[in-house]
């Protein structure tokens, strides 16, 4: 039975935390009503791509009369379009036929394989070492910035079907970063002082109980780490189980430990995952929201551009002009990344520009602060700044918002325009340059890096 909790105002009904994967697809009652095939298609899918929800996302964030349109449901449950229809139609095959397990496994890791599992150097170039040996659960691609997969973390409350980190949750060990080293951490962190930002990722660090968050983060108030000084934490939590910070047991844990690091001096900026208005337009959010900037900490809001989900100018708009409105700050929007069913959500970038461009021109200034359309590539995050005509050549005018090197930052580049490209390396330098400005030395430190891994 729930139990009424009865907290700050207002008082949010607690529930149970009830979950579906995979194996549980035919167990969902909401689905029921929708047609056999729709429903085999999600079996299919779900082979391939990660599935899990929960009952909240069921029952509170989807219109279950405008399924399968529902930006949410595209969110979070597998459709037919997902796979390429070569790959589809071989593992619907295969299903039908009651392929034997083996086999089954088999096909569906090739099928994987072609699905860029690690985008932009997630296993190599972005690996640091330790004392000539190289971190697991560890990314550092910009020099002030770590990133850090706790073990525990490495699960979401629901997962995204566009998700550029798939990877983490089809079971395979090859394709997944974690770590459970907070020693290691640490002392990697005192090592280089040129480092001011720890982002915890997954996965989503907001599964954790919160005693293991704290064994992460509380370490980081000791003197030697005081160069550490903002903790971002990387959480759909707020969309997915908004309950984390108002009714889970040890919610007030949680809220605790964010006053103490802000108390502290450390910035803690909380990294929420928005796609779509929707997603924060129940009582529970918002009060969660509510009780996160209570701590001191900040919401910074980030998401990409997707088809079936948020391909429209005001729907951006509406959902920036929310998250002001609730004490957020919109920090990004994204270009679909280069992996899993990109095909499905990507946008080219063209349009993706003008989205952005239209959205902007509805929405006040606080909502300005939404940078994008941002590419997260191979050699940095690459912003699409527009385009125009320049000696008679139609361009895209881009730049480095972030890039491995520092000196990249902030310079414009010209790409040829291109109406179909979706991503960086579909573009090509413009007013006949062979190679982009950053090319040659992006391909040393690949050069760099690759040797010192070998070396290790």
């Amino acid at each position: 039975m729930n139990q009424r909790v009865t907290l700050d105002t207002p008082a949010i009904e607690a529930r149970p935390f009830k979950v579906y994967t995979q194996r549980q697809l035919d167990k969902i009652e909401a689905l029921e009503n929708l047609p056999e095939d729709l429903r085999f298609d999600m079996r299919v899918v779900s082979q391939v791509l990660p599935f899990r929800v929960n009952s909240y996302v069921i029952d509170e964030l989807i219109d279950w009369n405008n399924v399968p349109a529902d930006p949410v449901f595209q969110l979070t449950f597998p459709q037919r379009g997902m796979l390429k229809p070569e790959h589809f139609e071989e593992i619907a095959g295969l299903m039908e036929a009651e392929t034997p397990a083996a086999e089954m496994k088999e096909a569906v890791e090739r099928v994987r394989s072609e699905l860029n599992p690690h985008p932009a150097g997630q296993m190599d170039l972005n690996l640091p070492l330790l004392d000539g040996q190289p971190l697991q659960g560890m990314q550092h691609k910009y020099q002030e910035t770590v990133l850090f997969f706790p073990s525990q973390g490495q699960v979401c409350h629901s997962y995204c079907t566009f998700c550029f980190r798939w990877a983490q949750f089809v079971g395979d060990k090859d394709l997944k970063f974690s770590s459970n080293e907070a020693e290691s951490l640490h002392a990697y962190l005192a090592e280089h002082k040129e480092v001011t930002d720890l982002l915890l990722t997954g996965g989503d660090p907001m599964v954790m109980k919160a005693k293991h968050l704290r064994m992460y983060l509380e370490g980081l108030m000791k003197p030697e780490l005081d160069h550490i000084q903002n903790i971002r934490i990387g959480s759909k939590s707020l969309t997915f189980w908004p309950y984390r910070f108002v009714t889970d047991d040890d919610a007030h844990e949680i809220l605790q430990l964010f006053r103490e690091l802000t108390a502290a001096g450390k910035h803690i900026a909380f990294m929420a995952h928005f796609n779509h208005w929707q997603e924060m337009d129940t009582p529970v959010c918002r009060e969660a929201v509510r009780r996160i900037r209570a701590t001191g900490a900040e919401i910074r809001t980030q998401a990409p551009l997707l088809a079936h989900i948020n391909d429209d100018a005001d729907q951006w708009a509406k959902m920036w002009k929310m998250q002001v409105q609730q004490g957020m700050i919109p920090y990004y929007m994204f270009a679909e990344r280069d992996t899993g069913a990109r095909h499905y959500f990507e946008v080219p970038l063209v349009k993706t520009w003008e989205i952005y461009r239209e959205a902007m021109k509805q929405v006040p200034g606080l909502c300005r602060t939404a940078r994008g359309p941002s590419m997260s590539a191979d050699p940095g995050k690459v912003e699409i700044q527009g385009v125009t005509e320049i000696q008679g050549e139609k361009v895209f005018v881009l730049r480095f918002i972030q890039g491995r090197s520092s000196d990249w930052v902030q310079r414009p580049f010209f790409a040829q325009y291109d109406e179909e490209a979706t991503w960086l390396n579909h573009l090509k330098p413009a007013f006949g340059e062979e190679k982009f400005f950053y090319e040659d030395e992006f391909a040393q430190m690949k050069s760099d890096k690759q040797a010192l891994i070998l070396k290790a």
